[in-house]
């Protein structure tokens, strides 16, 4: 089937992953850097103690991505299963549905936010230093929240059409950012407060550009948003297929979930070992860290569509040749990116926090190469558990995410009674590397099942 030239069914799996990675790529980099120049900005114009109250603000802010990446791979697999089958105005149905829910979701939460922002600073390690800043930018940061999943989400979708479309829609995002957050933080001196409402101006831009391409009613935009029956049989049809959704999305839920639990736990430990110096070190790398993070999402995001679409068909080998390629692209991006930030951690560091006498600075530059140990294995794991989750194997996916979300909070209390704080810094790299050692062994079970499989089938047909 041809789909604004992206033929799924046909094209060189090759050829097709390459056309979804850079535009995604390009999305995603903007998306980073939507996150990194809050981070400078903040750091240059308001200081250490701001970009340590934004990085206890960080949970809730991967909490919300989480539930805008779960219902958008959720419905995105749902979807482009159905695209391959022909199903397309079950296809579109399951694309409203997901984005209805998300918003209703996303609703409650910025009430929630609203009304009990004091309180959700002190669960999420605030102390009464902080405090203030951090319900400062929280509240106005919940303005935008429901732009904000569904900048997360659409791309799921406006990729099964036309993949240029979320990477515009994130560059036009990140310039209004970029460009309001220096006249609201250099020249109004609005502090955190216009700090959010950059964001909240950013977020509001991005998903209006992809909302308004799945309105569009031209012939050639094939995934777009179609009226719902209200009747009782269609609502409980809905229902089931949200419930289906969250299944088949809660493994990259439950990774944001993972690293929201990361930088709370990691938070706790700093501000022993360190104080708030260790915390505004630490959110250096929680500023830099959605850069990997965002590109391994992003060849996950492009690998998705190809794999689901022909497991849909029953073409495996063209799902296990997108799984290879998303692959060599992540151990490539990983091992150059970890260099990087080996040899230029000090340049790196100074463009957060400027003063480079500072205790904080001094943490940021010895932790950064310790922490980048973890790129590598972080990328393996967010592979293999977007593949297990694109060909529906849910428990194993939802298992391995799980693993790597406990094992790191088990080792920022464990490893620096060992090593002190360099424990700290390789916490979550330990964590990762035990989760690569359980896939590599669950790869191993799985050929030798295959081959003995193999091995039967031969003995009947003697």
């Amino acid at each position: 089937m041809q789909r604004d030239s992206l033929d799924f069914r046909r094209m060189d799996v090759g050829k097709l992953f390459t056309r979804l990675l850079f535009p995604t790529i390009l999305g995603m980099a903007a998306s980073a850097l939507f996150t990194v120049v809050d981070g400078i900005f903040v750091g240059n114009g308001i200081g250490s103690d701001a970009m340590a109250a934004v990085n206890i603000s960080a949970p809730i802010f991967m909490f919300i991505a989480g539930l805008g990446l779960m219902f958008g791979m959720g419905g995105g697999i749902l979807t482009s299963i159905n695209l391959s089958q022909g199903k397309y105005k079950v296809a579109n149905i399951n694309l409203t549905q997901s984005v209805i829910a998300l918003i209703v979701v996303s609703l409650i939460i910025t009430l929630l936010l609203t009304l009990f922002p004091g309180q959700i600073a002190t669960i999420f390690g605030s102390d009464e230093y902080l405090k203030d800043m951090v319900v400062e930018y929280l509240f106005w940061f919940s303005i935008s929240l429901p732009f904000t999943v569904l900048v997360v989400a659409l791309p799921f979708f406006t990729r099964l059409a036309n993949p240029k479309i979320s990477m515009w829609a994130m560059l036009a995002a990140t310039i209004v950012n970029i460009v309001l957050d220096y006249l609201f933080i250099f020249v109004f001196k609005w502090g955190l407060f216009g700090a959010a409402i950059a964001t909240d101006i950013g977020e509001f831009v991005g998903a209006a550009i992809m909302l308004i391409y799945l309105f569009g009613r031209s012939r050639l935009v094939t995934v777009k948003f179609v009226w719902l029956k209200m009747s009782v049989k269609s609502l409980l049809l809905t229902l089931r297929n949200v419930g289906y959704m969250i299944k088949l999305g809660f493994s990259v839920f439950i990774s944001e979930i993972t690293l929201s639990v990361m930088i709370i736990a990691g938070n706790y430990v700093f501000m022993d070992h360190l104080g708030a110096n260790g915390v505004a070190a630490y959110s250096v790398i929680c500023y830099l860290f959605p850069i990997i993070f965002m590109v391994f999402n992003a060849t996950v995001q492009s690998a998705q569509p190809i794999i689901s679409y022909n497991y849909g068909c029953g073409q495996m080998k063209r799902s296990d040749n997108a799984l290879r390629l998303s692959m060599t692209f992540t151990l490539i991006f990983a091992l150059v990116i970890t260099a990087l930030f080996a040899c230029f951690s000090r340049s790196i560091v100074s463009l957060f926090i400027p003063d480079t006498v500072s205790d904080a600075w001094k943490y940021a530059v010895t932790g950064l190469p310790l922490f980048a140990t973890d790129y590598l294995f972080f990328g393996i794991n967010i592979i293999m558990i977007g593949y297990y989750t694109s060909i529906e194997r849910l428990r194993r996916a939802i298992s391995l995410t799980i693993l790597r979300g406990i094992l790191p909070v088990v080792f920022f209390f464990t490893l620096p009674l060992l090593m002190e704080v360099k424990g700290i810094w390789l916490a979550v790299a330990a964590g990762d590397i035990a989760t690569t050692l359980v896939i590599v062994c669950l790869l191993i079970m799985d050929k030798v099942r295959d081959n003995g499989n193999i091995y039967r089938r031969n003995l009947q047909t003697v």
